[in-house]
This record gives C-alpha cells, sequence and structure tokens, in this order.
C-alpha cells in the first residue's frame, strides 16, 4: 500500500528579512497595558502610521477624541513622521488610549530626554492609577452594604 501523504523535502530557501529597529516602552492607565514600539525607519512624505493590534488606529478606535488622546504626544512635539505598532489589553477604550498615549509618550522621551519637560508639563509621563476597588464580604458591592427592612 503506497503512502500518499509522503513528506517531499525541499532546500530550505532562507529570506533576508528586513529587520526594522525600534524603540519600545510600555503605557499603563487602570487596567489597561499597551505595548509600543516606534520605528525608527525613515516614512514616505509625512506618512502617519499607527496600528493598535494589527489594526489601524482610526478602525480600532471609532471615535476621533480617542484618536486624538493617542497622537497628542506627537502633535504636541510637532512631529510629522512615525510609524508606531501597539499591542493593547484590559481596560476600556478611553484607558487603553490613554495608555497608548503613555507608552508612546515614554518611548520619545527614550529617544530625545529633551522632550520629557514638554511631556510632563501635559500630564501625558502620569501613570493612572485609580483602579475598581474589590469587592468586600458581607456587602452587594464594593461600598453598597445590604438594605436593612425592619417589617
Amino acid at each position: 500500500m503506497k503512502n500518499n501523504f509522503m513528506a517531499t523535502t525541499k532546500p530550505a530557501v532562507k529570506k533576508e528579512a528586513k529587520i526594522d529597529k525600534y524603540i519600545e516602552a510600555v503605557g499603563r492607565r487602570k487596567t489597561a497595558i499597551a505595548r509600543v514600539r516606534l520605528y525608527t525607519v525613515k516614512l514616505k512624505d509625512n506618512e502617519k502610521a499607527v496600528e493598535v493590534n494589527e489594526k489601524p488606529l482610526a478602525k480600532y478606535f471609532s471615535l476621533l477624541k480617542q484618536t486624538r488622546i493617542v497622537t497628542s504626544p506627537f502633535d504636541q512635539l510637532s512631529l510629522k513622521e512615525y510609524r508606531v505598532t501597539v499591542k493593547v489589553l484590559g481596560g476600556g477604550s478611553n484607558a487603553q488610549a490613554e495608555a497608548i498615549r503613555h507608552g508612546i509618550s515614554r518611548v520619545l522621551i527614550a529617544m530625545n530626554p529633551i522632550w520629557r519637560t514638554k511631556l510632563k508639563q501635559l500630564g501625558f509621563l502620569k501613570r493612572d492609577p485609580r483602579m475598581v476597588e474589590r469587592k468586600h464580604p458581607g456587602m452587594r458591592k464594593a461600598r453598597r452594604p445590604q438594605q436593612w427592612r425592619k417589617r
């Protein structure tokens, strides 16, 4: 009996993968965590490319307010060309946008420490630590106690 699913061996062809250089940082807000990579590669005239979870920025964030939050560090520093990829998880959409902004600001500081003063004044470097308080025993929610009835 002949096996139709014989493995064929082909010579391994190695393609030279183009490895782009990037600077990486992590941004956080509440429970949202964003891993941001800013590529140092030159782009075509005024090309702005931001990808969030492998989607274009405008597709991932449907609200214009959230896209402005994400790109605000570039706008404040008058940077024209940039390419950013982001992996973000947790939190709501607004918290994710602010976590991305925090990560982008950290990347820009790693790239050029002179920008730190301006970004710090704008509050882009502050990590928002507020989180939902846990539910306590004997209560319905974190602070809402059981309702008492006399009759």
